[in-house]
């Protein structure tokens, strides 16, 4: 048994006029018929190759790396951190892990991460502000509000007081106790602050100037002790304890 096989068959040139508009009829009812299913495939196609080109070929890739922000911190560290290859296609990049990444910084306290097209990456910086400096061999470190340890000098910035703290670290009780205190004092006592030492959490004291030394205990009542000691006047070379306000104690 033979399958009956169709095939278009064209009216021929000297076929009665009604035939051929029929066939002419049928052929345009097939072409709109299809047409919707062309233009969807060409458009998938048109999709395809632009998906293609902006996320696997360099047309968008990273041609630079803007740093913004720094001042502290090397920008080329900055650059080295966010660690994205020249020519990546900026729409694949993993901004998250490119800010963690420069986060990671010591100076650097939090990073914006964004793209600008054509070729662009852009990394704001936010560096951390130091409150203190800590002393090290050699110089000292930027201390910032956080208790974070961040960047070695060789001489004291103007106006930072001296913190000295064995280990120094953010969310560390001593570290905490320290700058809790030195952030309770008055600008009377800050100016005569040589050194604000903390050993412990409980064990905090001040180096005044001409050898004065305050005992300040731990990180409570600061408030009561700052007016103690800013009423008091201690002899030079003596020692005050206002670890209890409310009973003072002179050496």
């Amino acid at each position: 048994m033979q399958t009956r096989g169709w095939r278009l068959v064209l009216a021929p040139r000297d076929a009665p006029s009604s035939v051929r508009r029929f066939a002419k009829r049928a052929r345009q009812h097939r072409l709109r018929a299809a047409l919707p299913w062309l233009i969807g495939l060409a458009m998938a196609a048109l999709l395809g190759g632009a998906v293609a080109i902006v996320y696997l070929t360099p047309v968008l890739g990273v041609g630079d790396i803007e740093v913004t922000g720094a001042s502290v911190v090397d920008p080329a560290a900055v650059r080295r951190a966010a660690a994205v290859p020249h020519g990546t296609p900026l729409p694949r990049l993993d901004l998250p892990g490119v800010r963690r990444r420069v986060e990671a910084l010591a100076p650097v306290r939090s990073a914006a991460v964004t793209t600008r097209y054509p070729h662009t990456l852009v990394v704001a910086v936010r560096e951390r502000t130091p409150v203190a400096v800590v002393p090290k061999v050699g110089g000292y470190t930027l201390l910032d509000g956080d208790g974070v340890a961040y960047l070695p000098v060789e001489v004291a910035p103007p106006g930072l007081p001296v913190v000295r703290l064995a280990q120094p670290q953010a969310g560390d009780p001593t570290t905490v106790g320290a700058l809790t205190v030195l952030g309770a004092l008055s600008p009377v006592i800050r100016a005569e602050l040589v050194a604000l030492v903390a050993e412990s959490p409980t064990r905090i004291r001040l180096e005044l100037t001409d050898d004065r030394l305050v005992i300040w205990g731990d990180a409570t009542q600061n408030a009561a002790k700052v007016r103690v000691l800013e009423r008091t006047r201690i002899e030079p070379g003596r020692t005050l304890d206002v670890s209890a306000p409310g009973v003072v104690l002179e050496k």
